[in-house]
């Protein structure tokens, strides 16, 4: 929460010494509470022992926080910087010995596993259609991925990280259905034999006054990879609420 307060008053603050540039900026601070779906994890990916991080084990529903600036140039180029936050945890005891990482856990240990992806991107999007009902914008994103698995208990622990590079395809659609009321599809996905990533949301945006609009709808993110090294997939649910500041 400390995050989402400090990220808006940025925001307010930048808005203000910025007003008087010629490209059309925003900021869009978005708040989540996630419902986890399937999130199973075997590593290493050819000989671990499958488990799942919400089945195996228990995990409640969490916030979550991210924020993207945004700088349209010539009203056609949308150049976007996200930083996405997620963090899940979840506990318990199986009745099977787990292999994670180089490290067995006896069958009956108790386990706490942490579950760590946070996103950062550089995206890119063109306009390629506008009219006072519709819009559409297409692009690529550069996606970095911070990604960390962790697992303890009886004594032991053991956690698996990846920073990584993904490229993505990024789109947005908008919807005018009222002066005071849009509907948007914004998303950035792509799927490859290695794996797969969506984040994908669904909002409904009205304006507060010409600076500001609030939103609110669901997002979906799910994805992961299938290797050697680390199998990972999961999918999470969000019902989120945020604000747009556009100076």
């Amino acid at each position: 929460m400390k995050q989402l307060l400090l990220a808006f008053v940025l925001s307010l603050c930048f808005a203000r010494a910025a007003a008087m540039a010629g490209p059309t900026q925003s900021f869009d601070i978005e708040g989540g509470w996630v419902f986890p779906g399937y999130n199973d994890v075997r590593i290493p990916g050819d000989s671990g022992t499958k488990l799942s991080l919400t089945k195996d084990l228990s995990a409640d529903s969490f916030p979550a926080f991210r924020a993207r600036y945004t700088v349209t140039l010539a009203d056609k180029h949308d150049l976007g910087l996200l930083a996405a936050f997620l963090t899940m945890r979840s506990d318990g005891t199986l009745d099977r010995a787990v292999d994670f990482n180089g490290t067995t856990f006896p069958a009956g240990t108790p386990l706490e596993s942490t579950f760590r992806f946070n996103s950062y991107r550089l995206t890119y999007r063109y306009l390629f259609y506008d009219s006072p009902k519709f819009q559409f914008r297409a692009g690529v994103a550069a996606k970095v991925r911070d990604a960390a698995i962790r697992l303890e208990g009886g004594g032991k622990e053991s956690e698996n990280t990846d920073l990584g590079f993904v490229p993505l395809l990024s789109f947005s659609a908008t919807w005018f259905a009222h002066p005071s009321l849009r509907v948007v599809l914004d998303g950035d996905a792509l799927a490859a034999p290695q794996g797969r990533a969506e984040d994908v949301l669904l909002a409904v945006v009205a304006p507060l006054n010409d600076q500001v609009s609030l939103k609110a709808g669901y997002r979906i993110l799910e994805g992961g990879a299938d290797n050697d090294k680390v199998y990972t997939f999961s999918l999470f649910h969000y019902a989120v609420v945020g604000m747009v500041v556009t100076f």
